[in-house]
């Protein structure tokens, strides 16, 4: 699956990447991700995951082909 992150997170990851491994769901890509980079925990559980450009839960059921966008909290006016 393809990774593609913005904002802060590109601070802890390259800006787009892939993952081989079998990940089943966002919650697991979440976990994923946090034992990777354990610095950017706390900014992975606020984000929000999108798959093929659409917002999705949780426990959405990922598969090896998706294209996961991860989208940090943003501020502003």
């Amino acid at each position: 699956m393809t990774i593609e992150v913005y904002a802060m997170l590109k601070d802890y990851f390259e800006k787009q990447f892939i993952i081989k491994e079998q990940i089943t769901d966002i919650n697991s890509l979440k976990e994923y991700l946090s034992e990777q980079k354990p610095e950017a925990t706390g900014i992975l559980r606020s984000c929000r995951f999108a798959v093929d450009d659409e917002f999705v839960s949780d426990t959405y059921q990922l598969k090896e082909n998706d294209s996961i966008s991860i989208i940090p909290p943003s501020s502003g006016g």
